[in-house]
Parts: structure tokens; C-alpha cells; sequence
């Protein structure tokens, strides 16, 4: 079986092409540059729970040292505090240099046996047919490529989606930033703000070192930001929050961000995929396009590793556009209807629920995660099974909750995904107390574990404590992307390989590929078959 082609090597091509290898599937990834990150300290990306757990778990290295976890979110309107929000009951934001995000992943891409890098290789072919894909590249290696699958990963201009004639219609010029990375010290350490004065907004958020991110939205279609216009700014705002004098400030980067609303038509054509920046733009009112590029590469992964070990059905391929686009255009779709009267510093209540709720925030919940323009996506769930309603909704995201691993070690939940497994957890109240060998063979273990190890699927079984809102004997089917498929009241194994069917769409689960000797890649070991893990 081929690999899958990845064209582009930014964050999600990156983490696309780790997601693969962590569920066993090789990928050549195409890099049209020299394999090195520009160094841009104003140019920054915030991951919230959900993303930074999946970066953190595809090996990233620099999440710790090169970013910061918000202290506290503070909202100031003129010039008086309005709110202040801090994270003991959720986690806090991070806040890193996207060039030290690409580089961790292209670190742990350089390690991983399953993944090729292959800079200076430019895209210029595409053909398609029953079996693969077939990609021309010129540059360091003019060569042909063979792929099973091709995700075109390769940004908002891309590639790929010009090859297939993909439209990519949307909003031009939505929102437009000022933005410098500073060092200071300024009164709140630590903690970001958002401070508006209509129609003026800026905000500041921090990152290690004492280095700041400052944007100051300016109008979208406005003069062009000249050196001394934009230290004007830095003055006048450092001024503002400093007691009206400026402090003492070292200058590292600048940079003007011009933010674009875009949606392509199809995320899907074939064999061949888009994700990332090649399928949507957003960024504006707080949200965050890589962010969201991450979402759609861990949709994906799972989908396409299902697909190159066992066979997918047409419908679970399909089910990747019809999830993460229907995700982004709600996201798209809140921004554009809360904007006109964001930015007028008008009242929401002819666009949003919550009408009696400030600018502030409904900002706040975009920078935060939360809310419409923020929190994590939910999918229509497949599946029709609830037995015990818990507090997560069918296709929504699971709670964090600390579970017993295969392996019998206690970690969290979201340390176990990706791996292209679906995951069954039996909810136990005291298991934690016991020592693992007792409790395998007790009560409705042995019988859960023979259901297991019957799905059409490979699955992991887990024990967990407790689950937010469930009952002790509830049986919880988690897709490989941590979102629930269903919810059972106890050992029910007809309904739970029913379950688990559905959520692959009736995939044939008929073969494991053998590695590919034609294709110019390094050859991938074979897939394990199919099995259920509990010891």
C-alpha cells in the first residue's frame, strides 16, 4: 500500500503527517521550501485544550519552553477594568511563536520512521485514478510520487486546490492588524487583556521572557502603517496601561495581519483531500485559523488511517468535509454575523443568543474558546445510540478524565488518542484502588472484553473512575478523535458492534496492506490486524 502524499509542511501538514505514523500509516510530505522556519516572534498561534493536548501528544518539543499558558484574562473598556477571568476550573490558553510550533513538529516528523520529509519540492501535477494518486514535484526531487491518498496541506494559496479546480470564494480584507513582539514588563504578568475603546481595540498577550504580542486592529481597508505611525501606537498604549508613562521597551518584531474569510466549496475530491489554510480562512474576532487547521488534520488522520488498513467506505471519506466544513462555516458564519455591530460598538441581540451580554464578551469567548466563535466543535453524531445521557453529547467533545491505559498505567483520556483506535470505557467507580489483575477478571470485565475484542474496529478498552454526569456500568464508545459515539447502560454487544460499525460507515474491514516497493518513499513496516488491547 502507498503512503499518503502530504503537500505542505506548516503546522497541519506537519501534524497531518504525525497523526498518520501515530495510527501506523506512512506519508511522504512535500515541502516546497528548505525545510527551516523564518523566525517571526509577532507571528503567534494560541491553542486551547483540545489542540494543545494533540500537538502535545504528537511529540512537539517546544510547547513548554517557547510558549506560556495565560495567567488570567483581563478586559478593560476605555480605560477602566471590566472583567477578569482566570483557568483553576479549565485549562488556560497557549500562546507560542508559530515558527516554534513548526519546528517541534518538524522535529518530531524528522524522527519518526513513518514520515519523509522532502523540502524543495514544488507541486505542478496531479492525476488521480481507482487505486492512488500520482504527483509530480520539481525542485531538489523532479520526480513522480505514488500516494494511496494526497491532503494538500499547502496554505491559502494552494496548490492543490488550483489542480483540482476548487473554488474558494469568501471575504476579502475582513479585519486588518497591527501587530509587534515586545519585551517589557507591564502591571499584570503573565495575564492577557483585550482593551477596547470603540472603535479602537488592542490586545496583549504574553509569551516567555517577558515578550509581549500586541495587535491593534486598525481599519480594514486604511493607510499603510508606517514605522513611526506603529511606535506611536506601542507609546501611546504602553502609556495608557503603565500610569501614562511609557516604560522602557526592546522592539523585536512587527508586521501588518490582513485577515480573510474563505471556505472552499470541496474539501474532497477523490483521493485527494484539503485541509488547513488550503480549505478555510478565518482569524478575525478572536478565532483561530491554526487551530482549526489542527481540527481538520485529526478528523482526517483517523478517516484515512482507517482507509489504508482495513478499507473505508465512501462515507466515512465523505464524513471529513461533511464534519470540519460544517464546523468552520458555523464558525465563519457567527464571526460574520457579530462583527457589524462589534466593531459599530453597537447591541447583539439581532444577531446572537445572549443578547444582554457585552462586546467584551462575546470577544472574550472567541480568545478563550468558548462560545460560537470559540469552543471546541461538536459533529452530528452517526450513531442514535444514548442509553445513559452523561454530560457530554453524542458527538460532542469527552471530558479529560484520568483512565486506566492498556498498558495498566492511569493517564488522561486525551493521552490516548490519535492513535486510529476507537476507544471503549467502562465507567467503575473504586478500580482506581485495586490492583489491575483483580479487577480484569471481575464483575463485567471479562464480558466487555470479549465484546471488544468482536468490533469491526481495532479498539482499546479503558476504565475510568468516573465520567462527568455517568452512572457507574456505563459503557462510553469514543471515536478515535476523542469525540462520544455512544453511550451504553452496561455490556451490550450486539448494540455496541452496531455502534462501532457506524462510526466507520460500514468500512470493509477485509485486508492489511503490505508496504509499497514502487514508491519513491522509505517502505513502511506491515499494519498489525485488527485487536482489542487490555493487557
Amino acid at each position: 500500500m502507498d503512503p499518503v502524499i502530504v503537500v505542505g509542511a506548516g503546522p497541519v501538514g506537519l501534524s497531518l503527517s504525525l497523526a498518520l505514523a501515530g495510527a501506523g500509516v506512512p506519508s511522504v510530505v512535500l515541502d516546497e521550501g528548505p525545510g527551516k522556519e523564518e523566525i517571526r516572534p509577532a507571528r503567534t498561534v494560541v491553542l486551547h485544550s483540545d489542540t494543545a493536548a494533540m500537538v502535545h501528544r504528537l511529540g512537539c518539543s517546544t510547547l513548554r519552553d517557547e510558549g506560556a499558558y495565560f495567567a488570567a484574562w483581563r478586559t478593560m473598556r476605555r480605560r477602566q477594568p471590566a472583567q477578569r477571568i482566570t483557568f483553576e476550573d479549565h485549562p488556560a490558553p497557549l500562546h507560542l511563536p508559530q515558527h516554534a510550533l513548526t519546528r517541534g513538529l518538524r522535529d518530531a516528523a524528522a524522527a519518526h520512521p513513518l514520515v519523509r520529509l522532502v523540502t524543495d519540492s514544488r507541486l505542478d501535477t496531479l492525476e488521480q485514478d481507482g487505486r492512488g494518486v500520482t504527483a509530480h514535484t520539481r525542485g531538489a526531487e523532479t520526480t513522480w510520487w505514488r500516494g494511496s491518498y494526497l491532503v494538500g496541506c499547502d496554505g491559502a494559496r494552494s496548490t492543490v486546490r488550483k489542480l483540482l479546480g476548487i473554488r474558494f470564494p469568501g471575504r476579502t480584507a475582513v479585519e486588518r492588524h497591527a501587530v509587534a513582539a515586545l519585551r517589557t514588563e507591564l502591571p499584570w504578568p503573565g495575564e492577557a487583556l483585550l482593551h477596547r475603546n470603540p472603535p479602537q481595540e488592542v490586545t496583549s498577550r504574553p509569551l516567555p521572557d517577558g515578550v509581549w504580542r500586541l495587535d491593534w486592529l486598525l481599519p480594514a481597508r486604511g493607510e499603510l502603517v508606517t514605522p513611526d505611525a506603529l511606535v506611536t501606537l506601542i507609546r501611546d498604549t504602553l502609556a495608557v496601561w503603565c500610569g501614562g508613562t511609557t516604560p522602557p521597551y526592546d522592539l523585536i518584531d512587527t508586521g501588518v495581519h490582513t485577515l480573510h474569510h474563505r471556505l472552499a466549496r470541496r474539501w474532497r475530491d477523490g483521493r485527494a483531500f484539503l485541509a488547513g489554510d488550503a480549505a478555510h480562512l478565518l482569524g478575525a474576532l478572536g478565532t483561530q485559523g491554526v487551530e482549526e487547521g489542527l481540527r481538520d488534520a485529526e478528523n482526517l488522520a483517523w478517516k484515512l488511517s482507517l482507509a489504508w488498513h482495513q478499507g473505508a467506505s465512501e462515507a466515512l471519506l465523505d464524513s471529513y468535509e461533511d464534519e470540519r466544513r460544517t464546523a468552520v462555516a458555523s464558525r465563519l458564519r457567527a464571526a460574520d454575523q457579530a462583527m457589524p455591530t462589534l466593531r459599530a460598538g453597537g447591541g447583539l441581540r439581532t444577531y446572537l443568543p445572549g443578547a444582554a451580554r457585552s462586546a467584551e464578551s462575546l470577544l472574550t469567548d472567541g480568545h478563550l474558546g468558548r462560545g460560537p466563535l470559540g469552543a471546541e466543535p461538536a459533529y452530528a453524531p452517526p450513531v442514535a445510540v444514548r442509553e445513559v445521557p452523561t454530560a457530554t453529547e453524542p458527538g460532542g467533545p469527552v471530558a479529560n478524565v484520568p483512565v486506566t491505559a492498556p498498558d495498566g498505567s492511569t493517564v488522561p483520556l486525551r493521552d490516548l488518542l490519535g492513535q486510529g483506535r476507537l476507544l471503549v470505557m467502562l465507567v467503575a467507580p473504586g478500580t482506581g484502588v485495586w490492583d489491575r489483575r483483580h479487577w480484569l477478571g471481575a464483575g463485567l470485565m471479562p464480558r466487555l472484553a470479549a465484546a471488544v475484542s468482536a468490533l469491526p474496529v481495532r479498539t482499546d478498552l479503558l476504565v475510568a473512575d468516573s465520567y462527568p454526569g455517568a452512572p457507574a456500568h456505563t459503557v462510553l464508545l469514543v471515536r478515535p478523535d476523542g469525540h462520544l459515539a455512544a453511550t451504553f447502560a452496561g455490556v451490550r454487544p450486539a448494540e455496541l458492534y452496531e455502534a462501532a460499525d457506524t462510526v466507520r460507515a460500514g468500512a470493509p474491514a477485509s485486508r492489511v496492506p503490505t508496504p509499497s516497493t514502487t514508491t519513491p518513499t522509505a517502505a513502511p513496516s506491515s499494519a498489525p490486524a485488527p485487536t482489542v488491547v487490555i493487557d
